[in-house]
């Protein structure tokens, strides 16, 4: 029995347990092999501080002497993801993409897509082992560098890299990297697919641009619609309340300061050397001891006491959110819609990982949806009842800029939206369900370290502090849409009174002027009628909410308004955000599109209620919209308000 023991291979265990790595399937497999090659472009470009190019090509290959089948049916793909990026020097070619748990970001705490050194690498094992082609990559680091190729497989056995070939190669590019897999899939367009996860990166990561070569021969484009770079984050140390007692032991023995104060103060963040020396004395340990004499007992002592210990929050310059704006700008960019709106929580905390949760909402249906023809109305039987809108809303997941397109139910994120009482914000939800609606929900993470549930990166662990903040930044963005939707509907019941007095305004005109004996001034007394008629139901801001001027909503911060009226044609393609914040547009934090309006100027926002009309004993009662008692106006019209009434004065009589 002894004899048969041996060393298993990372390699050889992914080998066989290839699931865990997201190859559940083919289809699934297509999708996760684009995304780790995406992700590394993505990761490679900012970290350079160059906006990122990213190109996406998926191409069908014949299998023997077969003919290229279509697209639908066919079993084999190749990936070629090429990138702008900083190019990969020829050395560590073979090792980042031939040998799994190896990279630069799984030891350091700073917000990255990747954390584990296994995705690229495990989907080049996925290629050779479904069709037996190695990887092969063209990297160029500068103009006046030579662009290296190399062709590489994974020796499983002894997880390291085999290379095929090596060679400078002629390339077209000044710099940047080309990765070529090819896999075993299936492509089908739809949820979780390929375009799906492709459209959801343009939305998180509106400083992209993305090129997408369908296998059809069709190229999709998303435009960047955001010019700048997300702020570069910084790597922090570990935090007190992050490590467990073998983490510290572990810490200690590899320490490279000469005394335990000292070690303290510089191997984790936010303990300075004061507060190194509380701790040491409250732990009855010597400052100047020797980390590594300070083991057993004495170690854990020294644990529990830093736990105990009250230190200050890590700092949050290691994550690199997307931003209240960005989120707008991807959301509107990609979403057709009516309101949009975006909420960025406070950093917070779990296990000494700093964090920042996410939000984003567009709510409403898309213009061409308002343009189909209505269903002819059918006769119902008996007990039978008319089908509503039994539309869902849509959750797009992400972590670290990264979509998250499977094991939905399995996410914190997703509970969290189930767990939203959306019914409060005026949108229906039955009983533990997603909220009916035409409704499209954001949640992003970004942290140093995301809590996946499995390697295969798809869900997120279910932490009650990441739960609380999820469900926080919901709320506020359920509180904006359901006062949005309030909004909208009584200034729509205000609109429809206003008609209704439009129309007998006509009628009181010309009613007066035959009393006046034809002499009356018409055109003015019907635009002094009209405006007591809109001051009445709302005055300006009315047609503000329904988008019928120039001017957004107020009190919907970090929001879009976009109204049927105030768009024609098609939605543009990009957002202008440099116009965020501008007052003389739009007010301070509030973003509002309105995009070919007609001619006439926008109407002023009316700041002041008018005053109501006071009526004296044995004097006529005036209005404000009129002119005052005595003038030549009002003893030609001869028509005073009291109260819902109009009377006609004695003189007129």
């Amino acid at each position: 029995m002894g004899a048969r023991q041996r060393e298993i291979s990372v390699s050889e265990f992914f080998t066989k347990n290839r699931h865990l790595l997201g190859f559940d399937n083919p289809r699934k497999a297509l999708l996760t092999c684009v995304k780790e090659a995406v992700d590394n472009a993505l990761d490679a470009c900012e970290e350079a501080g160059i906006l990122p190019e990213v190109a996406v090509q998926l191409e069908v290959v014949a299998t023997g002497s077969s003919a290229v089948l279509p697209a639908s049916q066919a079993t084999r793909f190749r990936i070629t993801v090429t990138d702008n990026g900083p190019g990969i020097v020829r050395q560590q070619i073979p090792r980042i993409f031939a040998k799994l748990l190896y990279g630069s970001k799984f030891h350091r705490l700073r917000m990255s897509r990747g954390q584990q050194g296994i995705g690229i690498s495990a989907a080049g094992m996925y290629g050779q082992l479904t069709t037996g082609k190695p990887m092969k990559i063209i990297s160029r680091t500068g103009p006046r560098a030579a662009a290296q190729y190399c062709a590489v497989q994974i020796d499983t056995k002894k997880n390291e890299p085999l290379v095929l070939e090596n060679k400078q190669v002629e390339w077209d590019r000044p710099q940047g990297t080309q990765v070529a897999i090819e896999v075993e899939g299936r492509y089908q367009k739809g949820r979780a697919s390929v375009d799906e996860y492709l459209e959801q990166t343009s939305i998180a990561n509106p400083h992209v641009r993305l090129i997408y070569r369908m296998p059809e021969g069709e190229t999709k484009e998303y435009p960047r619609a955001y010019h700048e770079l997300p702020p570069s984050p910084k790597e922090i140390k570990p935090h007190p309340y992050g490590i467990e007692f073998g983490m510290l032991l572990k810490m200690l023995q590899d320490a490279k300061s000469q005394t335990l104060s000292s070690f303290l103060s510089s191997d984790f963040c936010r303990v300075t050397p004061a507060l190194a020396n509380e701790i040491c004395k409250a732990a009855n340990v010597s400052p100047k001891a020797k980390p590594r004499d300070v083991r057993g007992a004495l170690a854990e002592t020294l644990y529990q006491t830093i736990q105990a210990t009250k230190v200050m929050a890590p700092p949050t310059n290691c994550l690199s959110p997307i931003g209240e704006k960005a989120i707008l700008s991807g959301l509107y960019k990609q979403i057709k819609g009516e309101f949009y709106t975006a909420v960025s929580r406070p950093p917070s905390v779990y296990r000494g990982n700093p964090f920042i949760i996410e939000a984003g909402l567009a709510f409403g249906k898309t213009p061409d949806s308002a343009t189909k023809p209505e269903k002819s109305v059918q006769p119902l039987a008996e007990g039978e009842q008319e089908e509503g809108d039994s539309e869902l809303a849509r959750v797009i997941r992400y972590a670290n800029r990264v979509p998250l397109l499977y094991q939905q139910s399995s996410c914190a994120t997703f509970k969290a939206v189930l767990a939203t009482t959306w019914r409060n914000y005026g949108i229906g939800q039955s009983r533990g369900a997603l909220p009916a609606g035409p409704m499209v929900i954001f949640v992003h993470i970004a942290s140093v370290w995301v809590p996946f549930t499995s390697e295969s990166k798809e869900a997120i662990a279910e932490y009650d502090e990441i739960h609380k903040d999820i469900t926080l930044a919901l709320r506020e963005c359920g509180r904006r849409l359901g006062l949005f939707l309030r909004r909208r509907e009584r200034a729509a019941s205000e609109y429809r009174r206003r008609n209704i007095f439009e129309l007998y305004i006509e009628e009181v005109v010309e009613a007066c002027n035959r009393l006046k004996g034809g002499k009356l001034p018409t055109e003015k007394l019907k635009a002094q009628l009209q405006k007591i008629a809109s001051s009445r139901t709302g005055g300006i801001k009315t047609e503000e909410t329904l988008g019928k001027t120039g001017a957004g909503p107020e009190g919907l911060p970090h929001s879009i308004i976009v109204t049927a009226e105030g768009i024609e044609g098609d939605v543009p393609p990009t957002l202008d955000v440099s116009r965020a914040g501008d007052p003389a547009t739009e007010g301070p934090d509030r973003i509002c599109i309105e995009e070919k309006l007609s001619p006439s100027k926008p109407g002023r926002r009316q700041t002041a209620k008018p005053r109501s009309a006071k009526k004296a004993p044995g004097k006529v009662a005036t209005v404000p919209s009129l002119p005052k008692k005595g003038s030549s106006a009002q003893q030609q019209a001869g028509t005073v308000r009291t109260g819902r009434k109009a009377h006609l004065t004695r003189k007129n009589k």
